[in-house]
């Protein structure tokens, strides 16, 4: 049985999504794709520790019988096999789901699981109703239905995925998908990856800690900052997650998503933070190693009946008017530890917003427990559309003598990537903060270190940009080389840094004038930019050179995973020697190349757990059967035919189908090339002729002619059909000579440099781009001179009045 791929498993649960968009929006259906996809997954590995339960009892002799009674006591499932009551195992769920009533059956099933599971699942599952109307909607037995046979298609037993943590990867791209889908109310759940990414490396987990976050949503934080500590080599079982979330539908909805990671020791709770925290010790606050969080902007709150008021020791903000953003902050400082270090989203008004407010900053600050703050860029986050910024607080413990009294400002607000409707903060910019906050120092128009007494004389107003101003500078404009011409060669000998990197002396573009300007080449500045590809090219090729030598070097740890699984050591080799063996070429920053390896790792880490566990075999059996699941779904409505025609494109383009089908490609294109010829012949013989235009006869086809060429063309659209037709099979037969032949591992390694390369050229060429447009910036500035521009306007002129007197207007 051919391995559930990450690819798969995300399009099915995304299929499971389509079958209830319209009836209502992401946020309120997604309950329902998480208990179903819960039930069956439970279900599922219960029936495989069961079958395994009784042929174990058999083979010591027990009769069936016997053995299949042993295999429902209780104590046999835990650590994350739950036990599931007869009436919540799937087949019993699929024969009920064809009577009516199928939402309150569900709800029974869900019921009778939490009930069996005391006191692992205690509360989690009673959230979930699918007999719930949301307005004035609910979702009918025949939606139900189809909900249940579509979850029916797979089998997810930890034997049928590919790699161990597939379903919590699948969980986590679901609840990122809700998120995009249910536009503000996202954000009431999810905080983007890229962000959290970033914020765990600032407050750097290690084992035996625990880590909080007092506003859990699903429990990304938690989850990531897990995956933090096994990327660096640590024990992550020694790690203690707790969280606290008010949603009672989003808190069950982050205890799945740690079940399905296969984090059984998180302690997660049900309340509000601010009035009721939940977790303590002795009676008393429990305090924190880590404290990670993004809790809801700009939210009103009552003191009265607040537990442990104490927290908030340096004032109370305004209980109206939305600002309790620092009534978070006090609690996060309230429950570090001596030693702790947290990082918390806010908006930026907490920064100075005058008032009470005023005086909390003015206190956290003089106890020295601000340590930076970070301003990230606008429409980063799902719900607003504000810039945020991330705090970063410390326990009562001194800090550093080097950072005692000071604050570090990051102005980052530049630092993104623009998306459709969102932005995205991507490794290359995470990296930039990151280590800005590590090095912690002054980094022009990015960061600066700032004395808590400059602060205090701006009455601690904490406004980013009155710290760190990013705004470019203005473009220089040169007086005489507008009048006269030329290029100033101040300007030239700024930008020196920009094209020495690629290797280009930027002087050598210009021809000497005088002691301060230049003029362009007599070649025309325009044959002078076409030219600058071929000068950037030998450096282009020497970081490709590094790079080959490089991958020669260290893809021997990916070749030998499936011996040592040591995926994570692995990766903290690949990304530390990428940078420091290429960034002294200087062609590309650290950044930059930080980037383009995390962004590679982060597209291939599955194929990479992948290989460790089912060889490099594995890894190719799972691509087809990646393909070949585009193909065999079939579309219930439009939305399904958009979809699955997606689907159809992206496994064409798959890497893999260039490397072992070129002739197939080839093929392909010239009968489609074919095709479209024919189409615009067809088009130009029906076009509307000009009736008082002449047409010669022979431009012009017969009837019978016109009908040959529609018979020729409908041949060469059955061709390009049975060419699609036949792309699963041509591609199967190839993947499985492939595995025959052998050296699949050659082969994989082949794709996945081809991929990393992909990026570093992108990243090339993204940089080439810059130092063009440095160029053209000049000759739009100075090519044309007030002297050409007066030479212009005068041969115009004389052109109008010419044109006036031939009308006998002059």
């Amino acid at each position: 049985m051919a391995k559930l791929t990450l690819p798969q498993l995300e399009a099915h649960l995304f299929g499971a999504a389509d079958i209830l968009r319209g009836k209502m929006d992401a946020s309120e259906f997604k309950e329902y794709i998480f208990g179903m996809l819960f039930l069956k997954r439970c279900s599922d590995q219960f029936e495989a520790v069961r079958e395994r339960l009784i042929d174990d009892q058999v083979a010591k002799g027990k009769a069936r019988e016997q053995a299949e009674n042993l295999a429902e006591m209780r104590h046999f499932y835990r650590e994350g096999d739950f036990y599931v009551p007869d009436e919540a195992r799937w087949p019993s769920i699929k024969d009920a789901s064809r009577k009516k009533g199928v939402g309150d059956m569900l709800n029974r099933a869900l019921a009778a699981l939490e009930e069996g599971n005391t006191p692992a699942l205690d509360g989690v599952l009673q959230h979930i109703s699918f007999t719930r109307k949301v307005g004035q909607t609910s979702l009918s037995d025949k939606k139900l239905q189809e909900l249940v046979d579509h979850f029916g298609r797979y089998r997810l037993r930890n034997e049928d995925f590919e790699f161990p943590d597939l379903l919590g990867a699948a969980y986590e791209y679901l609840i990122g998908e809700f998120a995009d889908s249910a536009g503000k109310k996202g954000g009431e759940f999810y905080t983007p990856r890229g962000v959290v990414r970033m914020m765990v490396r600032i407050v750097e987990p290690h084992a035996d800690m625990r880590v909080y976050d007092p506003c859990s949503g699903s429990g990304g934080m938690l989850i990531l900052a897990k995956e933090y500590v096994e990327e660096h080599g640590d024990d992550a079982r020694s790690l203690s997650l707790f969280g606290q979330e008010y949603n009672g539908g989003t808190w069950a909805i982050s205890k799945m998503n740690m079940i399905l990671h296969g984090v059984g020791n998180a302690v997660l709770e049900n309340d509000d933070t601010l009035t009721s925290p939940k977790h303590l010790e002795g009676g008393e606050l429990m305090r924190f190693d880590r404290v990670l969080t993004n809790p809801p902007f700009s939210q009103n709150y009552t003191p009265d009946g607040m537990a442990f008021p104490e927290r908030f020791e340096y004032g109370w903000a305004p209980e109206s008017g939305k600002k309790a953003d620092l009534m978070f902050a006090q609690h996060i400082l309230a429950v570090l530890a001596r030693d702790g270090i947290g990082a918390t989203v806010m908006p930026h008004g907490v920064l100075f917003r005058g008032g009470a407010e005023k005086q909390i900053r003015q206190g956290i600050i003089e106890d020295d427990r601000l340590e930076a703050v970070i301003g990230l860029a606008s429409n980063l986050f799902y719900g607003t559309s504000i810039p945020a910024c991330i705090l970063v607080l410390r326990g009562t413990a001194p800090r550093p003598a080097e950072r005692r009294g000071k604050v570090l400002f990051i102005n980052a607000d530049r630092e993104f990537t623009a998306g459709r409707a969102q932005n995205y903060l991507d490794p290359e910019h995470a990296e930039k903060i990151v280590a800005a906050y590590r090095a912690y120092e002054d980094i022009d128009a990015f960061a600066r270190v700032v004395d808590v007494g400059e602060l205090a004389e701006n009455d601690f107003n904490l406004n980013i940009r009155r710290y760190v101003d990013n705004t470019p500078p203005p473009e220089p404009q040169d007086v005489r080389a507008h009048l006269h011409g030329g290029v100033p060669k101040s300007e030239v000998r700024d930008k020196e840094a920009l094209f020495a990197a690629y290797g280009v002396d930027a002087h050598s573009l210009f021809a000497e004038r005088d002691a301060d300007y230049y003029d362009f080449l007599p070649e025309g500045w325009e044959r002078t930019a076409e030219r600058i590809p071929s000068l950037t090219e030998p450096a282009e090729e020497r970081l490709r050179e590094a790079f080959n030598e490089w991958w020669n070097r260290h893809s021997k740890r990916i070749r030998e995973l499936p011996d040592t699984r040591r995926v994570m050591a692995t990766r903290a080799e690949l990304l530390e020697s990428f940078v420091a063996e290429l960034e002294p070429l200087g062609t590309l920053d650290r950044f930059q190349l930080a980037g383009v390896i995390a962004s590679w790792w982060g597209s291939v880490q599955y194929d990479i757990r992948t290989l460790s566990y089912h060889q490099f075999s594995g890894v190719v059996r799972g691509w087809l059967s990646t393909i070949e699941s585009a193909f065999t779904d079939d579309a219930n409505d439009a939305r399904d035919t958009q979809r699955l025609a997606a689907a159809k494109r992206n496994a064409r383009d798959h890497r893999i189908v260039p490397v072992l089908i070129p002739d197939y490609l080839a093929e392909l294109e010239e009968a489609e090339a074919h095709h479209t010829a024919l189409g615009a012949e067809v088009k130009a013989a029906m076009a509307p002729r000009d009736e008082d235009g002449e047409e010669e006869a022979e431009n012009v086809p017969s009837p019978a002619e016109l009908k040959r060429l529609k018979a020729k063309l409908t041949t060469a659209k059955r061709e390009v059909r049975a060419l699609e037709a036949a792309f699963v099979g041509r591609l199967g037969r190839a993947v499985h000579r492939k595995l025959a032949e052998g050296g699949t591992d050659d082969f994989v390694l082949h794709i996945l440099k081809g991929d990393l390369q992909c990026r570093l050229d992108a990243c090339l060429l993204s940089g080439r781009h810059v130092v063009i447009n440095g160029f053209r910036t000049w000759a739009d500035k100075y090519a044309i001179t007030l002297r050409d521009i007066k030479v212009q306007r005068d041969a115009a002129e004389s052109r109008l009045n010419t044109y006036l007197e031939e009308l006998g207007y002059a």
